[in-house]
């Protein structure tokens, strides 16, 4: 029999239950819509999460003191006193993997300018820091290594500081002054927008002086928080991280069987880090979801059954006037799968219409895959073929003559 007719008959099969036929096509339709809708918001979480480390510079490579105890009390990182200029210095003679060094030292506290006020954090950094954190000017110039050498009372501003300093005409600040702990600074540079980063904190709200300015003006300090470098490229970040270690480990006169005094972190890791709490989630809820597909399977095979049961005589009055076992076969499969590819159908229409729905009204990052549609429709077939085999060949096998003489 050819393949035309055998589709005409599955289709006028399944068009008399039109209700029946739609409930059976429910745990497929939700199982593909549900899938769609989670690998979409797994890959958008993903993708916003790359987009937002990628701002901070995705060359970036972070040094940071080791945290001690003192007396039992573990202490703050920043209260940590083993990261100094002297490992600033080897790391720009001695590191050919990376291509900017700038320290960083850093205390929360209140700006003013006029009557207005804002609690903001003030960051000391040298003329590299905008260059490895992928950061521009909106207005004016940058820190120089003179005002680094001179601990100038000079500074960058943020745009939230901008705002909340001057809401009346907040980018023309330049050339303004203002206080920061009693300590006159004046604005020579505006920061473009960075907004938040990956943990939720405005970027934007922070002002960046000369480190010295901070070290001898404001903290009292010769010690470094932080020591921020850029790697020549992507793919030489952990090469660069490597290289940092050793220099580091020389300058601390560390010992082979001495623990590190400091850690030192890529933009890498924190990528594989975040995406890979986030793939997890996402597996978990497609699996959660792909359970329903199974579901929708099972109701398949028992409606395929029940279509066999009801079918008896019509099968065995085929097989009598010639149909061979193959053709009735082919004939039920044909019915499974054009129940569970158009149920695949309508749940991807749907799984598109919600992963746009949670775009719109959560505002949540969603990325539609198209190999997820593809996967889906592959799981339909397969599932179609599965399910529905095993009634098809019950039906193949019937007897005809047993069939014509069923009640």
């Amino acid at each position: 029999m050819k393949i035309t007719n055998l589709l005409q008959i599955a289709w006028r099969a399944i068009s008399r239950n039109k209700m029946r036929t739609f409930l059976t096509m429910l745990g497929i339709i939700i199982g593909v819509a549900a899938v769609i809708a989670m690998i979409a918001i797994g890959e958008g979480s993903k993708q916003s999460i790359e987009g937002q480390i990628a701002s901070m510079g995705s060359n970036m490579i972070m040094v940071r003191p080791t945290s001690n105890t003192e007396g039992g009390a573990r202490m703050d990182n920043n209260s940590v006193q083993s990261l100094t200029e002297v490992d600033l210095i080897a790391m720009e003679k001695n590191a050919i993997y990376t291509n900017a060094v700038s320290p960083m030292v850093a205390m929360k506290g209140q700006v003013v300018s006029g009557s207005n006020n804002w609690s903001t954090t003030i960051q000391g950094v040298n003329s590299h820091f905008l260059f490895i954190r992928n950061w521009n000017l909106l207005d004016g110039i940058n820190i120089t290594e003179k005002d680094v050498k001179t601990s100038a009372k000079v500074c960058l501003m943020g745009l939230t500081v901008a705002a909340n300093l001057y809401p009346d005409d907040p980018k023309n600040v330049i050339g303004k002054n203002i206080r920061f702990k009693n300590i006159p600074l004046k604005v020579i540079g505006l920061l473009s927008k960075k907004g938040e980063n990956t943990f939720g904190q405005d970027q934007d709200d922070v002002i960046l002086t000369p480190v010295t300015t901070v070290q001898k003006r404001i903290l009292a300090t010769t010690y470094y928080q932080t020591l921020f470098a850029a790697a020549i490229n992507e793919q030489s970040s952990d090469s660069a991280s490597a290289e940092v270690e050793k220099i580091l480990r020389k300058t601390h006169h560390l010992k082979t069987t001495d623990d590190n005094d400091f850690t030192v972190r890529t933009q890498t890791e924190l990528v594989k880090m975040l995406t890979s709490t986030s793939k997890i989630l996402t597996i978990l809820l497609t699996v959660i979801a792909g359970i329903s597909l199974g579901v929708g399977g099972i109701g398949i095979m028992n409606i395929m059954y029940v279509s066999v049961t009801e079918r008896t005589k019509e099968i065995g009055l085929r097989m009598a006037i010639g149909a061979r076992s193959m053709d009735i076969l082919i004939q039920f499969l044909i019915e499974a799968v054009l129940i569970s590819v158009a149920g695949g159908l309508i749940g991807v229409v749907i799984g598109v219409a919600a992963t746009q729905a949670v775009t719109w009204v959560m505002n949540w990052p969603t990325l539609i895959s198209l190999s997820s549609i593809y996967i889906s429709f592959l799981v339909c077939f397969a599932t179609g073929v599965f399910f529905g085999y095993y009634p098809a060949l019950k039906a193949s096998k019937l007897d005809p003559i047993q069939a014509l003489r069923y009640e």
